[in-house]
């Protein structure tokens, strides 16, 4: 069957991904095998449930903590994940790649920091090589830990500094864990020079949350980020400000919480844009989701009604929020954005209906 031409321009374009955790791009053959060796307490019944994704999709965090305590056993695991991650990535036009970990939780599991970050810069470096693809890890605090485990994975990172891994981030479940809990560890990311970056304001949470991470922790950019459009004193500053926000298509708090016949119209990635912030879609835990790169981008169109100068600004957008040099910056946006046009023309013809690129005007 022929591929539909938008999605085969979707994905031969070049992306950037922003936002990608690394537990959520395990493969099922993977997790499946990965159990077996380990002997891990789950049946395949279990593993097939963490795969299947209903129409009310649910959090996938307890599956990334599954991974983390009891199938990540050694430095070749994390190596095997990243690299199969990566190739799977560049199979959807991801060009360079800046993906989540929790080192707190692997060196719970018996891994020493150094041993798996080494882990995941040989995974990176071989993509490069195999895949021609760029990749760089964010190690991530875990904020159902506590502050001191925070700063002492920063300390970790400051210790093992290489260019791989760029600055740090914070996840999992926001409730009762507001920003201001890691204001020292991220104090000490950037006398160190890390760049860095929060999840906020997701799953329904207060847009303060947003504005502590920008204000008290000094972010670089957003993760999720959907309850600042409650504020638009604060949007419009992050609009002047620039902040890059990574959305995700498939977040599944919205996909629950709102009705299935109004989730992608009153969806806040909407009404982001309409504000004038940044956004840059994002596939947030690929293998969970039951999406790829190529599928997250479709969705921006095909629920979210923008149009194809939209996407090209989604791209530049990527660029701009990247944790990269200058010099790569400009570069890369100058071969992508060629890239882009070309596939466009070849792909988009012009008899293919041009999609609206005001979504703002899509709304009914």
């Amino acid at each position: 069957m022929t591929e539909d031409p938008l999605k085969t321009f979707l994905r031969r374009i070049p992306k950037a991904e922003l936002h990608c955790h690394l537990m959520g791009t395990v493969r099922k053959d993977t997790f499946i095998d990965m159990a077996a060796r380990t002997g891990a307490p789950i049946g395949r019944a279990e593993i097939d449930a963490f795969y299947t994704r209903g129409t009310k999709p649910v959090n996938v965090s307890h599956v990334l903590r599954y991974l983390d305590a009891n199938l990540v056993k050694k430095p070749e695991d994390l190596y095997r994940i990243a690299i199969e991650y990566l190739q799977d990535s560049a199979a959807h036009g991801v060009r360079y790649t800046e993906f989540f970990w929790v080192p707190t939780s692997t060196v719970a599991a018996g891994i020493a920091y150094a041993s798996a970050q080494d882990a995941l810069v040989s995974a990176m470096r071989d993509a490069s090589t195999q895949f021609g693809i760029v990749a760089r890890v964010i190690p991530s605090i875990d904020r159902q830990a506590s502050p001191a485990a925070a700063t002492e994975m920063v300390s970790w990172v400051v210790a093992n500094r290489c260019d791989e891994v760029p600055g740090i981030g914070l996840e999992f479940e926001e409730a009762d864990r507001p920003p201001e809990l890691f204001a020292e560890a991220f104090a000490a990311a950037t006398r160190a020079g890390l760049r860095k970056t929060a999840h906020a304001g997701e799953n329904g949470l207060s847009w303060q949350n947003v504005e502590k991470a920008i204000d008290q922790l000094g972010v670089d950019r957003i993760d999720h980020g959907y309850s600042v459009i409650d504020n638009p004193e604060l949007a419009a500053r992050c609009a002047e400000l620039g902040i890059l926000f990574t959305v995700i298509p498939t977040n599944s708090y919205y996909l629950r919480t709102l009705p299935e016949d109004r989730w992608a119209k009153d969806h806040p990635i909407r009404q982001m844009a309409a504000l004038g912030l940044r956004i840059h879609p994002n596939t947030d835990d690929p293998a969970l989701h039951l999406v790829t790169q190529t599928e997250a981008w479709l969705m921006m169109v095909r629920d979210f009604d923008f149009g194809i100068q939209d996407l090209r600004t989604f791209l530049c957008n990527g660029l701009d929020g990247a944790w990269i040099d200058e010099s790569q910056r400009v570069e890369w946006r100058t071969q992508w954005t060629k890239a882009f046009d070309r596939e466009c023309a070849q792909w988009l013809p012009a008899e293919l209906p041009r999609l609206p690129t005001d979504p703002g005007r899509a709304d009914e």
